[in-house]
């Protein structure tokens, strides 16, 4: 049953071929076959999982991380594992640890830290440094033994450490620490080894300062600058004590600056989970406008998704109706609409109106009626007009960008 469920489970998340290049569809053309044979080495002994295969993506900041992809039948066997230790280790975990807890989001992270920034002046904007890469073994096998009973689990968890990555050219690396990105088991094994390296060492040796983690980020907050450098400092030693380290550029120190809050600092803003925290117009209830310390999707996020939005080239695929492109973009707008859309919504605005710019200029191309600039606006209002949810965004924006330069883009 448990390995069935797992299978479910990796089948709902999709996911590419690992190194053996079977995909989903064709493991589950034997699925009963291939399911016993994982049932049966693992409840044996005999499972040893296959080489991992890397794969290289882009960094928002110009480099890259390297994931690593199980193959098909490794991704059930470590799902089965990883839902016995959820079980395990979940009612132990911090309240503001978020990342890859059932019930809890990026959302809930970034909501609990707007508020917290209202209360608190100072922020550490930790960021460790390859933390995927420098887990130490050692301790994240203690960490499991001290929740599981049951010395499969420990067994199986020491050999999905140790396998090797292959790479694209059949290269074997084999590792002495860490634990690929991309497993199903290792999202478990991260929190696990953060919970006794951060989050109970936090409250034990700050219970007073709260912070929120998710996987290898986290913001604390402190009352005053000179209690903020204290606990980075003491944050760093633990760092390295753990065989971890922080990354001396990107961690910072904050001041949450508002209307109220006098006097500066080097860095008053700060992104966290693609959400730039800094002072931002507001009103409350009454309509008065007022500064506050407020999240919005981030420049690089945005960057990232106007990007997605040039290469759809819209304004050239008049080969499709208007409904197809919307059944086309619409899944991945409403996605960014439901995430950065948050909080702060407008600062997504202008995006949103330039993908209606290359829809404009896709109704002009597409029907030689409407190429007077005139008829294409009053074509678009009737549209807007007559279906107002036929694209996601139009619910938020439901008009282009004409200047200049995004006629040019």
């Amino acid at each position: 049953m448990e390995v069935w469920q797992a299978w479910e489970q990796v089948r709902a998340n999709k996911g590419a071929p690992g190194v053996d290049k079977v995909s989903l569809e064709e493991f589950g053309e034997d699925l009963r076959g291939n399911l016993y044979k994982i049932w049966n080495r693992m409840s044996s002994g005999s499972y040893f999982p296959p080489p991992v295969a890397a794969v290289e993506i882009a960094k928002p900041d110009g480099g890259t991380r390297v994931l690593g992809v199980p193959t098909v039948g490794d991704r059930v066997a470590q799902t089965v594992v990883a839902k016995r230790l959820e079980a395990q280790v979940e009612p132990v975990f911090h309240p503001d640890s978020y990342g890859y807890r059932p019930g809890r989001s990026a959302l809930d992270a970034v909501g609990t830290c707007r508020r917290r920034c209202w209360k608190y002046d100072w922020v550490v904007d930790l960021d460790v440094a390859k933390f995927f890469d420098s887990v130490r073994w050692d301790l994240v096998l203690k960490a499991v033994r001290a929740h599981t009973d049951q010395p499969w689990v420990v067994l199986y968890v020491q050999r999905w450490l140790q396998a090797p990555v292959q790479h694209a050219d059949g290269t074997l690396e084999h590792r002495d620490r860490g634990t690929p990105q991309g497993s199903a088991v290792s999202p478990v094994l991260a929190n696990l080894f953060l919970h006794y390296a951060f989050d109970a060492w936090m409250s034990r040796e700050f219970p007073v300062v709260p912070f929120e983690r998710y996987a290898d980020d986290a913001v604390v907050h402190c009352v005053s600058e000179r209690q903020a450098h204290y606990v980075r400092q003491a944050i760093e030693d633990r760092m390295i004590q753990v065989g971890l380290r922080l990354h001396p550029e990107k961690t910072r120190i904050v001041y949450c600056k508002d209307g109220n809050r006098r006097g500066g600092h080097e860095h008053t803003a700060f992104t966290f989970l693609g959400y730039t925290f800094r002072a931002r117009g507001a009103r409350d209830r009454h309509g008065n406008v007022f500064t506050a310390f407020l999240p919005a999707v981030s420049n690089d996020a945005l960057k990232r998704m106007g990007k997605t939005v040039r290469r759809w080239r819209l304004h050239r695929r008049t080969d499709l109706t208007l409904a197809e492109i919307a059944d086309w973009i619409n899944p991945v707008v409403r996605g960014w609409m439901s995430y950065y859309g948050a909080f702060y919504p407008s600062a997504l605005y202008q995006l949103l109106a330039r993908i209606n710019t290359y829809l404009m200029r896709w109704l002009r191309k597409k029907f030689k009626r409407y190429r007077a600039q005139r008829r294409a606006r009053a074509a678009w209002e009737r549209a807007t007009r007559a279906y107002p949810r036929g694209f996601a965004h139009w619910a938020w924006v439901n008009y282009p960008m004409m200047t200049r330069k995004t006629r040019a883009v």
